[in-house]
């Protein structure tokens, strides 16, 4: 069964749990499936106003998460009593015990070179049974035509049924998108998660987490990357939450 799901500002989000979602995310990969998961935040949700093309990225989706916490508040005020949050960093994790227990065969794609050698022996270190298939740190700068088929071919021949994505958000999800139907495996667009799980960033702690501060930590671990995202469209989407949680009580 597909989770609940409400419109946030026009944008479709699912309600499920992390147990709901590992369940789907498996059985599209026993089930050789080409599709993708979104992971989503309050940037997101703005992106997608702004962009009629990232909307499309959105609505095109097997399944949207809510990785933040302001967007599990919406989904409860909207209807969705039992919401909680399904965070890219923990739902990797949850997903990479199921795989290694389930004898699914899984992919990396994004990061660094660095980044990924850390995060292989993180990976081995705790699902010593896991088989990862494929992994690859692609440049920063838009791939080739040629090399771009390169990697489509690579992670076909590897076997991997699904295929954690970091390249950041939005473009893991634009990623994501252009090669559904190409890629033939599962694609997790997880954003950070490479980077705290490889140890090479910290994460906030759960109690800021927890309160719907996790931006805050962000902000003041990488204020040049990010203070633009969250000191212009958090406003906003306050809001603009605001309004529509107004005209949902009054009609």
């Amino acid at each position: 069964m597909h989770p609940e799901q409400h419109a946030i500002l026009g944008i479709r989000v699912n309600a499920g749990d992390y147990r709901h979602a590992v369940r789907q995310i498996l059985g599209w990969a026993h089930d050789a499936q080409s599709c993708y998961v979104c992971c989503a935040a309050v940037n997101n949700i703005m992106e997608a106003r702004r962009s009629a093309g990232y909307r499309r990225v959105m609505e095109e989706a097997a399944l949207v998460t809510p990785d933040g916490m302001p967007l599990v508040w919406m989904l409860r005020w909207l209807g969705a009593r039992s919401a909680t949050r399904v965070y890219g960093p923990d739902l990797t994790l949850a997903v990479l015990s199921a795989a290694a227990a389930q004898g699914v065969s899984v992919g990396f794609y994004g990061g660094t070179d660095a980044v990924l050698s850390k995060l292989m022996e993180v990976v081995c270190r705790r699902f010593p049974q896991l088989a990862v298939a494929y992994h690859e740190a692609p440049p920063f700068r838009p791939q080739t035509n040629q090399e771009d088929a390169r990697t489509v071919e690579a992670v076909n021949r590897s076997g991997a049924r699904i295929l954690f994505v970091g390249l950041g958000s939005p473009k893991q999800d634009r990623w994501m998108h252009a090669h559904k139907g190409r890629v033939q495996a599962v694609m997790l667009g997880v954003g950070a998660a490479f980077d705290f799980l490889a140890g090479v960033k910290p994460q906030a702690p759960h109690w800021l987490q927890a309160c719907g501060l996790e931006w805050l930590f962000r902000l003041a671990t990488e204020p040049r990357r990010l203070w633009r995202r969250y000191l212009t469209q958090n406003p906003k989407f306050v809001l603009l939450a605001l309004g529509q949680l107004w005209r949902a009580r009054t009609s």
